[in-house]
């Protein structure tokens, strides 16, 4: 009986030792190296790295290890790292674990299956061996990967804020990817490939496409930042990227008179003054708008003032054009434009029908020339008339 509960002391003391946990090397000459994740699952072409521990037995003096690996298949190769150098050996003291990585490269084209590496360690009469197993896919299912360089963009509400979107399918199989858009309202977004709008587009195995991301609002929306999602579908893979539409305000100016009428009568030679309401409809301030205006040959226009330093959005300020026509303008209809162009943003321009007139001054003037020219013609008649 009493034998019995030896039995069961013994194991109840062993019983954490034999609970699966890091993979540990044979360490009966006083060195121990091991490994959380022994046995992994990778893909052709990949570069695996494991992490490795040494500990030294407790009544050791420190010492140099050197490492090595054997098994390795032709083609593969495996370097040791520490401190971000490539070493071949590591200082190991009794009172505190080492740490060094083993990186392993595989060639893009390898034959798939299960590969058993070993790591050698042999320091001063200690030595321990880890056995490593990697299994590399024959073929791997499609996995996508999208990434955009510039995911954040910023632009007025009519702009059209362009992301060019890189798809990679790193599986070893082809799949056709569906592209998806979740967008604020307002916005709406559109893909192209080579110039055509697409929502789907075929992508095979290690190729990777560049697609254009169109986003464009249809309705002047506010300033402000705008969160869109891009989701790549293909098969059972997905990947999505996040894009920022940053919308900034926009002057928006309209030139109109206080009575809505856009045209005016003049007389020749003559400077009239016109009453112009210069408004901002936007959503942000128009800074140093400057007036200007295109007109016949031999007019005058000027604008009082002729600058403003800022007109705020949704306000309006008023402005006095002088119109001079030419002197020897014929009396008629004539167009003049009015432009309105702000420090930052396109102008605005708005057309004017002048009507030129002929000044009543003018006409008494030649009136009286008409009369004076009759009465010298009768008087010379009378006078010569009777000789």
């Amino acid at each position: 009986m009493r034998r019995y509960w030896a039995v069961l002391l013994t194991l109840a003391l062993l019983m954490p030792f034999l609970i699966a946990g890091p993979a540990w090397a044979q360490q009966g000459s006083g060195l121990t190296l091991f490994t959380d994740y022994p046995a992994r699952s990778v893909e052709r072409g990949a570069t695996v790295t494991f992490n490795l521990t040494l500990r030294l037995a407790e009544g050791l003096s420190p010492q140099t290890v050197y490492l090595d690996v054997r098994g390795l298949p032709e083609g593969w190769k495996a370097t040791f790292r520490g401190g971000g150098d490539v070493v071949r050996a590591v200082r190991v003291q009794p009172d505190k674990d080492a740490s060094v990585s083993l990186r392993v490269e595989l060639p893009e084209e390898f034959k798939g299956g299960d590969y058993r590496l070993i790591v050698v360690a042999r320091g001063e009469n200690v030595s321990a061996e880890l056995p490593l197993e990697l299994t590399i896919a024959e073929k791997l299912p499609p996995r996508l990967s999208a990434s955009v360089d510039l995911p954040t963009l910023r632009g007025t509400a009519t702009t059209t804020f362009r992301y060019d979107l890189n798809l990679k399918n790193e599986g070893d199989v082809e799949t056709t990817v569906n592209l998806i858009a979740e967008a604020p309202q307002g916005f709406v977004v559109t893909f192209k490939y080579i110039g055509q709008e697409v929502s789907s587009l075929p992508l095979n195995a290690g190729e990777s496409k560049r697609v254009s991301v169109e986003a464009r609002a249809y309705s002047q929306v506010p300033a402000g930042s705008y969160p869109i999602t891009v989701r790549a579908q293909g098969g059972e893979s997905a990947a999505e990227v996040s894009l920022i539409a940053e919308v900034t305000g926009q002057p928006d100016l309209s030139i109109r008179t206080p009575d809505e009428r856009l045209s005016t009568q003049v007389y020749t030679g003559q400077e009239t003054p016109v009453k112009l309401l210069v408004q901002n409809n936007g959503s942000a301030p128009a800074y140093n708008v400057e007036l200007s205006a295109s007109t016949p040959s031999g007019w005058n226009v000027r604008f009082e003032p002729e600058r403003v330093a800022e007109i705020p959005a949704g306000q309006q300020v008023e402005v006095t054009m002088h119109v001079k026509p030419a002197d020897k303008a014929v009396a008629g209809d004539y167009m003049i434009t009015v432009r309105a162009r702000p420090q930052d943003g396109g102008f605005e321009s708005a057309e004017f029908r002048i009507t030129v007139l002929t000044s009543t001054l003018w006409g008494v003037v030649g009136i009286l020339l008409i009369a004076v020219a009759v009465g010298v013609v009768a008087w010379a008649v009378m006078r010569f008339g009777r000789r």
